[in-house]
């Protein structure tokens, strides 16, 4: 939450705070799945014969392929997970992706025109999305993997509806 309290204006409260949805793990325990899968049933599909590459079992070097991808994914979902923040404050909508290279959206309540909610099936059963927020100068920005996203733009409208007042 580093960013978003850098950021806070005098006056300015933290209304709501996310980051993203956990399903960015996902490919890790595939990946885990698929490396534990040919390693136990490698050798009954003939990957038992000996690698070229290292003296080991053709299946035992598929494996630990599989689970070098497992930890390069963890790593950089990881980076995702901590590097994005969403935040919604009294006056401003907040959204932080990356750690190097950054994308950011700060936009005043009031120059919020809509909010497009997009979720795909997975999305709906485990309650992520992508949120477009558009604003009065024609910006759409895509922000993926947000928890509870109808929650979200929820929140956003009735602070619209409260700096209105």
């Amino acid at each position: 939450m580093k960013y978003v309290h850098h950021t806070l204006m005098p006056d300015e409260e933290l209304i709501f705070f996310t980051r993203p949805h956990k399903i960015v793990f996902m490919p890790v325990f595939v990946w885990l799945i698929i490396s534990l899968l040919i390693l136990i049933y490698g050798p009954s599909f003939g990957l038992n014969t000996m690698s070229l590459l290292i003296n080991i079992p053709f299946h035992i070097f598929l494996s630990l392929c599989a689970f070098i991808i497992a930890i390069l994914h963890a790593l950089s979902a990881y980076i995702l997970y901590i590097a994005a923040e969403y935040a919604i404050t009294n006056k401003r909508v907040l959204m932080k992706v990356g750690l190097v290279r950054r994308n950011s959206l700060e936009i005043f309540l009031d120059k919020i025109e809509s909010i497009h909610v997009r979720q795909s099936i997975f999305g709906r059963i485990l309650n992520y999305g992508t949120l477009v927020i558009c604003g009065t100068g024609g910006s759409k920005d895509p922000f993926n993997y947000i928890p509870k996203p109808l929650d979200f733009r929820k929140m956003v409208q009735e602070q619209i509806e409260r700096s209105e007042k």
